[in-house]
């Protein structure tokens, strides 16, 4: 894929991410748009550097440029929400990334998003009345938020771009520089080009996944004793509660 130098020079891009991003996600699209001449900025829950994945196994960090406490959204030009099962699923929980991502919508900014990401815009009430498309395995999440589901490599609506998820990297880079380079368009669909239904659900989930996860190699030793001390503390704190209710009555 070929970018073009410059053709975004000038344009400050926030990306917000949170551990458990999809790094193919965030580092092609990144690239792509440092190549293209804008300024990116990680925007995170935290400081320091926060750890991607490849599926679920642990990939290399990438540094915090700003908090959501110290981000200020009208200092963007335009957003990126990269996926995976774990970054939306922490984002959606913070009333401070909600926040952030609805002052992006409320000005028409342009915002990109691909895989599991669009569950942000759901928590964050912006999927209502959108078209759109995300991960298949949380269409009936979008659907259910009021958004229509399109099962489509690329789906464009106003200030709004997204994609399925890796598969679609190509097209989704694509739409993604042509919406940060131009101004917002209109904020909905034309009448005649917005679909009426959502596309059906899918009857089997993608072979390529299921594939690659049954090949993956065993956790360490490591993430097997930091998971059960996971589950200890997680017991123990259960218990804890419970006891402290229970003097209370």
């Amino acid at each position: 894929m070929t970018v073009r130098s410059n053709r975004l020079k000038g344009r400050r891009v926030a990306i917000l991410a949170a551990d458990g991003f999809e790094m193919v996600e965030l580092v092609v699209p990144l690239l792509a748009l440092r190549a293209a001449g804008a300024k990116t900025e990680v925007v995170s829950l935290r400081r320091g550097r926060i750890r991607g994945v490849n599926l679920h196994e642990p990939a290399r960090r990438v540094r915090v440029t700003k908090t959501l406490a110290e981000a200020n959204p009208d200092e963007y030009d335009a957003l990126l929400i990269p996926g995976g099962f774990i970054n939306p699923d922490l984002l959606r929980q913070s009333e401070a990334a909600r926040d952030f991502v609805r002052a992006f919508d409320r000005a028409g900014k342009p915002i990109a998003t691909l895989c599991h990401g669009p569950w942000l815009l759901a928590s964050a009430g912006l999927a209502a009345g959108r078209t759109m498309t995300s991960w298949p395995g949380v269409r009936d999440d979008m659907v259910n938020a009021g958004a229509t589901w399109l099962d489509q490599e690329l789906v464009r609506d106003g200030n709004l771009v997204s994609s399925r998820g890796p598969q679609d990297m190509r097209a989704f880079v694509r739409g993604m520089l042509e919406l940060f380079a131009g101004s917002a368009p209109s904020r909905a669909l034309s009448a005649a080009s917005r679909p009426a239904d959502s596309a059906p659900q899918r009857n089997v989930p993608p072979k390529l996944v299921v594939d690659t996860m049954r090949w993956l190699p065993r956790p360490s030793v490591r993430t097997v004793a930091a998971a059960a001390l996971v589950g200890w503390w997680a017991l123990n704190r259960t218990r804890s509660t419970g006891a402290s209710l229970s003097q209370r009555h």
